[in-house]
């Protein structure tokens, strides 16, 4: 891609977002995204799936405002009706986050996928970055991490009732209130916690920023049941292959191995993660857990070189 003034480099998630100053106060942010049906009802995938594809621009602190759907369909097999419920639980998403979506694009696919094309805006001085993580920084994680291991055994049919319920409800939820607290709290970096897992996206940030981050592993919050899943086995194939990269830049003291495996669990529709100044971090956090989000203070940032420290 040629240089230009206006593309705006540096972004929450590495090359899934671009973004494009537009005038002196306003810049847009373009992200797409799609994933394959993880969970068994066509309107919870649909707003997944919408939840998921949005989130990059929440991640920068935008707002989004447009969106196209992306479909690829066995009609043979699977009809229009189930599609019918995939793109209205879609619609209530962009709903709830106040954006319209405009169409879209079909294609026939014997593996069903869905997701989005979307626009946000975002003001050019306020945009969040992963590069933007500052040493005294604390760590902010606003959802509970699991969502991959539920997946896992959910294809297995070993996913209890009440803990898909919780992740569906998690992947469902935008991170609208999350981005909303993050810029009330001055954070400059950010990025969403998706398919690299939270150990796998906090080390793209601390390379990226030039800090270390120290982790405290209970303090991070899971959801229920997913530990005794990670017990099991129910570990995906892409949370194992996060294991291995983010192993070389961390170093775990006193943590079960089996909660290591659940910081590199590969997300879908994931929280953020941010940093901020620690009173204001705290703040942050509480709000959130008020309105509902699993949000805690996960850890701290220093000066360094991309190192993550784990312990108990």
């Amino acid at each position: 891609m040629p240089d230009h003034p206006d593309l705006l480099v540096g972004t929450a998630t590495s090359d899934d977002a671009a973004v494009w100053r537009i005038s002196p106060d306003r810049a847009l942010v373009v992200t797409a995204d799609f994933i394959t049906p993880i969970v068994d009802d066509p309107r919870a995938w649909g707003r997944i799936a919408a939840a998921n594809a949005v989130s990059d621009v929440y991640a920068m602190g935008g707002r989004p405002i447009l969106s196209l759907n992306l479909v690829g369909w066995n009609t043979d097999e699977l009809g229009t009706e189930i599609l019918l419920a995939v793109l209205e639980g879609a619609a209530e998403v962009a709903a709830e986050g106040g954006w319209i979506t405009v169409g879209g694009h079909t294609v026939e696919d014997p593996e069903p996928k869905f997701g989005m094309a979307v626009v946000g805006d975002v003001h050019p001085d306020r945009i969040l970055t992963n590069a933007g993580l500052r040493p005294g920084d604390s760590l902010v994680l606003t959802k509970a991490l699991g969502a991959g291991v539920v997946a896992t055994a959910l294809k297995a049919g070993q996913a209890p009732d009440d803990v898909v319920a919780v992740s569906v409800a998690s992947m469902s939820r935008l991170n609208k209130e999350a981005a909303g607290a993050a810029l009330a709290a001055a954070a400059t970096g950010a990025t969403d916690v998706t398919g690299f897992g939270l150990l796998g996206h906090l080390r793209s940030m601390a390379e990226a920023s030039g800090v270390d981050a120290e982790l405290h592993a209970s303090a991070v919050p899971v959801m229920p049941g997913v530990l005794e899943l990670v017990g099991k086995g129910f570990v995906a194939g892409g949370t194992r292959r996060n294991l291995t990269w983010a192993g070389e830049r961390v170093e775990v003291d006193g943590v079960d191995e089996d909660m290591v495996v659940v910081l590199a669990d590969a997300q879908t529709s994931g929280g953020l993660l941010f940093g901020a100044e620690p009173s204001r971090a705290e703040e942050a956090a509480a709000a959130l857990r008020e309105s509902g989000h699993a949000a805690a203070v996960i850890g701290t940032v220093t000066a360094g070189t991309g190192i993550m420290r784990v312990r108990s």
